[in-house]
């Protein structure tokens, strides 16, 4: 997978039809547990929401992952349209709840899904759609012996990294674009790093 689209950062959107309230909730994210850390946000934000429909689209090399959830609306009434927005605008690494406050009267299946489909579009609408290249990441201890010499060559090449100390050593997990995988870990082979 070389590049791909996706949304920038968070955004949130309000949609109102025939009392009922929707409040759509669009994010960026690279893995299932990030949809699911940001379910957990939106309900504790929302505890007497009626429904949270969403819908995720996840790529991971040639692989895709997707899930479309009704949360009790009628089979295929919000979930989908969330997901039929997240295919339209062509991205990928995304999330998007929609929460519904019902507000008296029945919008019927129709009026679902054109109220779903709007909400979720108007929470990638006010967003930024960005080409982002694929990341990986290599982790690995070293003892303090060592440490001078491996932050050099960090600090040469200005590698993204985190850096987490232990007693013995520190631990460093270096982040970079895939294509240029090769070419960091040749940086660190005079090491021998695990």
């Amino acid at each position: 997978m070389s590049t791909y689209r996706t949304l920038k950062l968070s955004s949130t959107s309000f949609y109102k039809e025939k009392g009922s309230k929707f409040y759509g909730y669009a994010f960026p994210i690279t893995t299932k547990e990030d949809v699911k850390n940001r379910l957990s946000e939106i309900q504790e934000e929302h505890p007497k929401a009626r429904h949270i429909c969403s819908a995720f689209l996840l790529r991971t090399g040639d692989q895709e992952y997707y899930i479309a959830n009704d949360d009790g609306e009628p089979s295929n009434s919000a979930g989908a349209p969330i997901l039929g927005q997240i295919r339209s605008a062509n991205i990928t690494n995304t999330y998007i709840a929609v929460v519904r406050y019902f507000g008296g009267t029945k919008l019927g299946v129709g009026g679902l899904i054109a109220a779903y489909k709007q909400s979720a579009a108007e929470a990638i609408e006010v967003n930024k759609i960005i080409e982002v290249e694929p990341q990986d990441s290599f982790s690995f201890k070293i003892g303090f012996d060592k440490m001078g010499s491996i932050l050099s060559v960090i600090d040469k090449n200005q590698l993204n990294t985190k850096i987490e100390n232990l007693v013995d050593g520190v631990q460093i997990k270096l982040l970079f674009a895939k294509k240029d995988k090769e070419k960091i870990m040749s940086l660190f082979d005079r090491w021998e790093l695990n």
